[in-house]
């Protein structure tokens, strides 16, 4: 959810040679060549445009961010007929949207600080998510080691009303008793089992340690390509309103009158376009947007939160498909859960002042093992098990409270009226959690059909989003779902099932369209087809190579990328998306970059260009 300033994680940063930036007069991605073969022409009903073809236009709302807070705006003023522009000055979702622990949860510590009804609303939230968005969101089983039957009482109770508290593990009593409020407030479309407490089986006794004399067990969910679910949420609201449409790489720079002045950042062209309300839908960077959209700033702050993805076949078999869920012993709640092949681990809660330069410091990666060792002392781990880190900026309402993981996950929209440089109303979103997206994203809409003189039409409630449209709810339903698309298409079933997996209902007309350009497999990533990647390049507003590689697959997160990989990936782009021989090398040198340099991937320090696959 990035605004004006500086490029996101995963975007190439000014001043990189080359950075995989086109000169000035070379095409932007999406926009082919001279003489570049049909392919590379983006989808007739694609929402994406370049900032040139959006140039004198008008539309009644546009939103500045295209995160999952902007995307859902965006979808839901669609739905009612609005014609929106949504812009971001990065990549789509590059922000703290692709950087969350991927879970989909109620917010069960909330419930110490007597946040209640925030908890209420996103155990309601993520009910909702597991039907609406089914292919993407699973539920997610969850322990919770428990060593003392009273530990954290008189903590908890401070920090009920407001006092301070030192660290200290919460005991079954008081893991009980939120678990039992857990399921209350989360009684509203519920679709998952209530709470357990038992005795430590024999398993998790040696997986835990000795001190271990309980687990406490319940359900939350994870989303498995939240990047994904951004793209759709663009997708059907483009469906819903044909008008609006959406811009990556494309700053605001500055809105005066009803005029929006718009610079794309790869050709560095300006353009402007006029709307009737703007929203800002930055997070964390919602002040910093402030200067150009003429606006109010201090509001929010950041804290970020790094997470670690680990090769470690032994503690992934140990948790048997389950999340633990735990403290540290500096009183920080940790998870640890399998994610696809992987394990991810998370995270830390550290205040910054600059989202843009927000990494993953190596103190974090010693802090994240250090307290695996703690929690799971008959295991080793080292460096060598992280595969993968990211790191996401939180953007939480402005707080004077001690300690980050303090700072309520609340949101709201406020309005800044029109000034004397600005003539329409500023609609901002402050604060937010990923779960909640959809109730923000009402409230923002609410908001602008006010200012709009319009009324609600449709509620998103119960509205399924992309893929999630048409999918079975039970597993019957879902191996129809499969011999339908493997007799249409012809593709092997463990293909078929991985198409669902990622596209969901979608699967039906890709897995077709795939097929019918011979879906041949990559040779360094064979889950992933050469035509899946074209398709990948063509309709989802792929710039860069890193668009594909982070956040458009799941190849870098699970630690998949191999200097041969981003190589044929490389290819496949620079074909579809008519690249000269130069930014093919350009796009390379700079995805391996980041790659290595932001997510701390093991590649050579050097690397011929181009690579040899």
């Amino acid at each position: 959810m990035s605004a004006t300033g500086t490029p996101t994680a995963g975007t190439p940063a000014a001043g990189m040679p080359a950075a995989g930036m086109p000169a000035a007069g070379m095409p932007a991605a999406g926009t082919p060549a001279a003489g570049t073969p049909a392919a590379g022409t983006p989808a007739a009903d694609t929402p994406y445009l370049r900032p040139a073809q959006l140039a004198g236009r008008h539309f009644s709302t546009v939103v500045v961010g295209a995160g999952v807070n902007g995307a859902g705006v965006f979808r839901d003023l669609c739905l009612q007929g609005v014609d929106c522009l949504i812009v971001d000055k990065g990549d789509i979702a590059a922000g703290a949207s692709s950087a969350p622990s991927r879970m989909i949860h109620g917010g069960l510590r909330y419930l110490e600080s007597g946040a209640f009804s925030l908890v209420a609303e996103a155990t309601r939230e993520r009910n909702l998510l597991l039907r609406n968005a089914a292919h993407l969101v699973r539920p997610l089983e969850t322990v919770v080691p428990l060593s003392s039957r009273f530990g954290g009482l008189v903590g908890s109770v401070l920090r009920f009303a407001g006092l301070r508290a030192s660290p200290g593990a919460r005991g079954l009593c008081v893991v009980g008793l939120g678990l039992r409020l857990y399921d209350r407030l989360g009684r509203r479309q519920r679709v998952m089992p209530e709470h357990r407490i038992a005795r430590v089986a024999a398993a998790d006794g040696a997986l835990f340690g000795a001190a271990v004399r309980w687990t406490a067990t319940y359900y939350d969910a994870w989303i498995r390509h939240p990047e994904w679910l951004v793209l759709e949420l663009i997708r059907d609201g483009h469906r819903d309103q044909s008008e609006s449409v959406a811009s990556n790489y494309c700053r605001v720079t500055a809105c005066q009158g009803r005029t929006v002045t718009l610079r794309d950042a790869l050709t560095g062209e300006s353009v402007q376009v006029t709307a009737d309300t703007v929203v800002n839908a930055t997070g964390a960077w919602l002040d910093r947007s402030a200067g150009a959209l003429q606006g109010q700033g201090s509001r929010v702050m950041g804290t970020k939160g790094s997470h670690l993805i680990l090769d470690h076949p032994a503690l992934r078999d140990a948790l048997r498909g389950r999340m633990a869920y735990f403290e540290a012993s500096d009183g920080r709640v940790c998870i640890v859960y399998p994610f696809l092949d992987r394990v991810l681990v998370g995270s830390t809660d550290i205040p910054v002042d600059d989202p843009d330069q927000a990494a993953t410091d190596p103190a974090e990666i010693d802090y994240l093992l250090d307290v695996l060792r703690e929690v799971f002392p008959r295991l080793d781990f080292g460096r060598g098990n992280v595969v993968y880190t990211y790191v996401g900026v939180r953007p939480l309402a402005q707080s004077d409270a001690d300690k980050p993981g303090q700072i309520s996950r609340d949101h709201a929209v406020v309005i800044d009226p029109p000034n004397a440089s600005r003539d329409v109303p500023l609609i901002c979103l402050v604060g937010g959690k990923w779960t909640t997206f959809r109730s923000l994203a009402q409230l923002a809409a609410d908001a602008v059909l006010a200012q709009l003189g319009r009324t609600r039409a449709q509620s998103t409630e119960q509205l399924a989003i992309g893929g999630g449209a048409g999918m079975p709810a039970d597993a019957p339903g879902l191996d129809r779902l499969l011999d339908d698309i493997q007799a249409a298409s012809g593709l092997s079933r463990t293909r078929v099932a991985e198409l669902v997996n990622r596209y969901g209902s979608g699967a039906r007309a890709l897995a077709r369209g795939f097929a019918d350009q011979g879906d041949a497999p990559l040779k360094h990533a064979p889950e992933y087809s050469a035509p899946e990647v074209r398709f990948l390049c063509r309709d989802t507003a792929v710039q860069h190579l890193a668009d594909l590689v982070i956040r458009r697959t799941l190849l870098a997160i699970r630690g998949r990328m191999t200097a041969a990989l981003a190589g044929e990936l490389a290819g496949i782009a620079a074909a579809e998306l008519g690249w000269s021989p130069a930014r093919h090398d350009a796009e390379l040198q700079a995805c391996i970059a980041t790659l290595r340099d932001r997510h701390f991937v093991l590649f050579p320090v050097s690397i011929s260009s181009p690579v040899t696959i």
